[in-house]
């Protein structure tokens, strides 16, 4: 009995014990303990466990198992947007964590899988992959990098087409519902026959005895404005319910599919606003021209930009946050839905009115110029005199085409000190807006909406603002132009269609193939004014460089100047040695 020896238990009577057996017991304790709690932690917190169950999403509530599921899809003729549906409070994957997973259709063993372009975020808070587009006689599916491409992949079940699709809605302040819209066709700058259309609201469309019908208020180009069921404003009775829908149905025919959840913006602020001046703008791959757009913008009074990204795949997303972080009020809104340029602004439009007294819609490639020196804010206010036709609800800026100036290389201190030379007369104009004085149908044609009953436009003289757009920047920026347009009812330069357009550039045609005279065109007047007046309020007295000129660029700068001095000092010693042979 060496091994054992006797101990006063807690009843006082003698307990023999075992040290060898009291080790294994608590070995085996913390060991089971480690085990089960990396298990719960690996399982339950870092792997959710992924069903690819669309029929549990459509149901009216989120399923008693907690899982990611697919909610659906949509393809584009360059990409496949998948939507991801989350159980409350779980980890978002990032764009790390998924491979787009393309399948063939007749044999599945054939597959190659691919990192997503981009994983986003959207208005609703659902999370969207970007694959690219679903090859011919394919399927696409998503797997968790982590896991084996057979197991746990996210079977892609609902698939919608981009053309044919209710992509968007929101809920305005006299709280009808604004539907966004792809597959009406209607007409640019009409107002279609509300007679022929009717709204849908569910959860489930498949079940028509559950879905609440609503009138149409009115329709035009890719919007249709309908009256909103009292059942949709009170919102969901439990936190957890699915989300509704909002549809239209062509009476008579078929109703479209959706993705849009009707979003109610916040209430408008009835005294004032946040902001005198705003700015909306749609883009795609703007990072390396954002910064000198919106620093320029500011420092003529703009106080808040509302960017919507068209399918980006530059850094913009970085870029926006970095001016975010230098105090700019700039916000980024994916808005994935191609040729949408006109919804787009009308969906800023009504996201603005809570914050902003006016709104200009301008691109990113054109500039505000006062020569006088006035604030953008200032200009606005002398000419919001109400008029004999009515308040001043819209202010239309006249617009100066510049060209390449002579350059051939994209110019390292940005657009507005370089582009000197533009054509003789203004093109178009393009409009700064009071929100409220839109009309129902947001109708918007080349960035110009119509007007309630009661509200006038105003024209500025050239002499007091005009708009410096940099259109026929040098060759390499411009062909990027010929990818695709945003704009609804302009067609893309590589098509045969309007030709004569002053959307297109004169005598281009529409081949991408640089003219050799380029650099030339275009060029009719030289115009320095607004880049004098940026020289002298943007550039740094110290380093002589533009406040938007980067950072990396100004050290390329001085690597470049640094090994210029050292070849000319070179090429002077080794002049020396050639005199003294002589």
């Amino acid at each position: 009995m060496k091994n054992r020896r006797k101990r006063g238990g807690l009843s006082g009577g003698d307990v023999v014990v075992s040290w060898r057996r009291f080790f294994r017991l608590v070995s085996l304790f913390v060991f089971s303990f480690v085990l089960f709690s990396a298990l719960f932690i690996f399982l339950g917190k870092i792997r959710p466990v992924v069903r690819s169950s669309v029929n549990a999403v459509l149901r009216g509530s989120v399923p008693a198992v907690k899982v990611v599921t697919i909610h659906e899809a949509v393809e584009f003729p360059d990409q496949t947007m998948i939507f991801l549906k989350y159980p409350p409070y779980s980890r978002l994957f990032t764009k790390e964590d998924l491979f787009c997973v393309f399948s063939d259709v007749n044999d599945s063993s054939k597959l190659f899988k691919e990192i997503p372009f981009a994983v986003e975020t959207d208005d609703y808070g659902r999370q969207i992959v970007r694959c690219s587009a679903v090859p011919r006689g394919n399927t696409v599916s998503l797997t968790v990098s982590r896991w084996t491409v057979d197991d746990n992949n996210l079977q892609v079940g609902l698939t919608h087409r981009w053309d044919w699709l209710v992509y968007d809605a929101v809920i305005d302040d006299d709280n009808s519902t604004v539907v966004f819209v792809k597959g009406l066709n209607l007409r640019p700058g009409k107002v279609a026959d509300v007679s022929r259309y009717e709204c849908v609201y569910g959860w489930d469309f498949t079940k028509p005895k559950l879905l609440l019908r609503a009138q149409v208020i009115s329709a035009a180009q890719e919007i249709v404005r309908c009256k909103t069921p009292l059942t949709v404003l009170d919102g969901p009775r439990k936190a957890q319910s699915q989300p509704v829908k909002v549809s239209v149905r062509i009476k008579g025919s078929r109703m479209l599919p959706s993705v849009a959840n009707p979003i109610k913006r916040l209430d408008r602020v009835k005294d004032s606003k946040p902001f005198e001046t705003c700015v909306c703008t749609m883009t795609r791959n703007a990072a390396n021209v954002l910064r000198e757009w919106v620093m320029y913008h500011a420092g003529i009074g703009v106080q808040r930009w509302f960017i919507y990204d068209n399918n980006s795949d530059d850094d913009i997303v970085s870029e926006i946050k970095n001016l975010e972080n230098r105090g700019y009020n700039i916000s980024r809104h994916f808005w994935p839905w191609i040729k949408t340029q006109e919804a787009g602004f009308a969906n800023c439009a009504i996201r603005a009115k809570s914050d902003c007294d006016w709104v200009a819609f301008i691109d990113v490639d054109e500039f505000f110029y006062i020569p006088s020196g006035q604030t953008l804010t200032d200009v606005i206010r002398n000419h919001t005199t109400p008029s004999s036709s009515g308040e001043i609800g819209e202010i239309r800026t006249p617009c100066h085409s510049f060209g390449p100036s002579g350059l051939s290389d994209p110019p390292r201190g940005g657009v507005t000190a370089a582009y000197t030379c533009r054509m003789a007369l203004p093109e178009r104009h393009k409009s700064i807006i009071r929100p409220e004085s839109l009309n129902a149908t947001l109708i918007n044609v080349v960035h110009h909406f119509h007007l309630k009953e009661g509200f006038a436009f105003a024209d500025v003289d050239k002499g007091m603002m005009v708009i410096n757009h940099y259109k026929y920047q040098v060759w390499e920026v411009f062909k990027e132009k010929f990818k695709r347009r945003v704009a609804t009812y302009v067609a893309d330069w590589q098509n045969e269609e309007n030709v004569g357009s002053k959307d297109r550039a004169p005598g281009l045609g529409t081949r991408p193939v640089e003219p050799s005279d380029w650099a030339e065109r275009f060029c009719e007047v030289r115009d320095i004014g607004l880049r004098d007046w940026v020289l002298d309020n943007f550039r740094d007295r110290k380093t002589q460089r533009l406040v938007w000129e980067r950072e990396a660029r100004r050290v390329e700068d001085e690597v470049i100047a640094q090994m210029g001095s050292w070849a000319d000092k070179r090429v002077g010693r080794k002049r020396k040695k050639q005199l003294k042979a002589q």
